[in-house]
């Protein structure tokens, strides 16, 4: 009983989980679709008063739906044969509303599709009583004319006479069939997408595209709605009324696939970043192009006057009309106030370097200036002494040459006396001159 229970209770609570995650996928694929992928970004520029166009081109959105829509949807699956011709051959299509279209009379009631794979989204290929000439790599194409979708899914089929070798594996790139010669194999195919299941005329599921604009320094989730354009014709324009006359989108968008959005005097107000966003809810389209718009100031173009030729008729009794100079000063602060920064900046540039060269010089001067003083205070006593003892020998020595000298004086004047009758006695006066 109890086993009983917990089987009851397991199956009860498999039966609410599964509804549960159907309902969680549900909800996780509609914020997905809702939600645009950036895939594109430009850099526009232009000068104020003049008008530009932000380019937004997709030709998935062209407004195509006819009465034919059922057609719109096709599959068809082709085989591609290694040996012996290495050829391309068609298997079989179908259409949404039409039947199958077998092209080759030999798999006519062996190879064929599910009637209700535009329902359930199976499109697997069956082949009957298989043989060695249906050996080759098959490929499954979606075509969705409409929202110009292309979906391929490949398979390789090799056929064995072996029961043993039977098997199924993936390569890395394609599924790999193994099967055994004369049974019955099934290529798989399958897409649920509601976009090969299902076609809606419902309003929502038409195409919508809206031009959304931020400011500086503005999310993306707190943009300003500008235009928004339905497939239906319906048209809606946000803000002022002089700011829907200058940013409009052509009427014949949605049959030319032009989504460009033209603005008109343009002006330093109208920077920020503007996004063209596509939706087509149906085939699932949801992308987003961004354009950030820069205003330059214009441009001033100075043209001279043309000066006429002398001539000799000129009439000179008319007065020349005074000729007036039109200077147009820009309003903006900080043209004025960068010139005055490139001359600050120059004088502390030059400031700095005098004071540097200041610096070098006063520390040369005291290098030079300190070390004598040293060599000065550096002497010993010793060599002052040496100092004294050299200028006393230097005084013996002049001692001795004045007495030299003198004595030299002496003997030319006793020469001299010699001629003289008077007698000098020169002992006595060398005592003299040594007192």
């Amino acid at each position: 009983m109890k086993l009983e229970r917990e089987g009851i209770v397991f199956q009860a609570l498999l039966l609410i989980h599964i509804p549960v995650v159907c309902l969680f996928t549900a909800v996780s694929g509609q914020s997905d679709s809702s939600s645009s992928v950036v895939v594109a970004g430009y850099n526009v520029s232009a000068t104020a008063g003049s008008r530009v166009v932000l380019q937004c081109v997709s030709g998935r959105m062209v407004w195509t739906r006819d009465r034919l829509r059922d057609r719109q949807r096709v599959v068809h699956w082709d085989m591609y044969r290694a040996h012996p011709d290495y050829a391309m051959e068609r298997v079989l299509d179908m259409f949404s509303a039409g039947d199958q279209r077998i092209y080759n009379s030999y798999n006519l009631g062996r190879v064929g599709l599910s009637p209700r794979a535009f329902r359930d989204g199976n499109f697997s290929l069956v082949i009957k009583d298989v043989t060695m000439n249906d050996r080759g790599l098959y490929s499954c194409n979606l075509h969705h004319l409409y929202c110009n979708l292309y979906e391929t899914v490949r398979v390789q089929l090799n056929v064995t006479k072996s029961r043993r070798k039977e098997q199924r594996f993936w390569d890395g790139h394609k599924a790999v069939y193994v099967v055994l010669l004369g049974s019955t194999v099934v290529l798989p195919c399958i897409n649920r997408r509601n976009v090969w299941t299902d076609w809606s005329n419902e309003e929502e599921d038409q195409q919508v595209v809206h031009w959304d604009r931020q400011s500086p320094g503005v999310r993306h989730d707190r943009a300003d709605r500008l235009v928004d354009l339905y497939a239906s014709g319906e048209q809606r324009s946000y803000g002022p009324l002089f700011l829907q006359r200058k940013m409009n989108i052509s009427s014949q968008a949605f049959s030319e696939g032009d989504f460009s959005l033209s603005i008109s005097d343009l002006q330093y107000r109208d920077q920020g970043m503007y996004s063209c966003h596509l939706h087509h809810h149906y085939c699932g389209l949801h992308e987003r192009r961004e354009f950030q718009v820069t205003v330059e100031a214009p441009v001033i173009q100075t043209t001279l006057p043309a000066k006429a030729l002398p001539s000799e008729d000129k009439d000179t009794s008319k007065a020349e009309s005074p000729r007036v100079i039109n200077v147009i000063l820009p309003d903006q602060r900080h043209h004025f106030l960068m010139p005055l920064g490139y001359v600050l900046t120059s004088f502390l540039l030059l400031a700095f370097i005098i004071l540097i060269i200041i610096l070098i010089t006063r520390r040369r001067t005291t290098k030079e200036f300190y070390p004598q003083s040293s060599m000065r205070s550096s002497r010993s006593p010793s060599s002052s002494e040496e100092y004294e003892m050299d200028v006393a020998e230097v005084s013996a020595c002049s001692r001795e040459e004045r007495r030299f000298d003198y004595k030299n004086n002496l003997r030319k004047e006793k020469v001299h006396m010699n001629t003289q009758p008077k007698v000098i006695d020169l002992d006595k006066e060398m005592q003299k001159f040594s007192k």
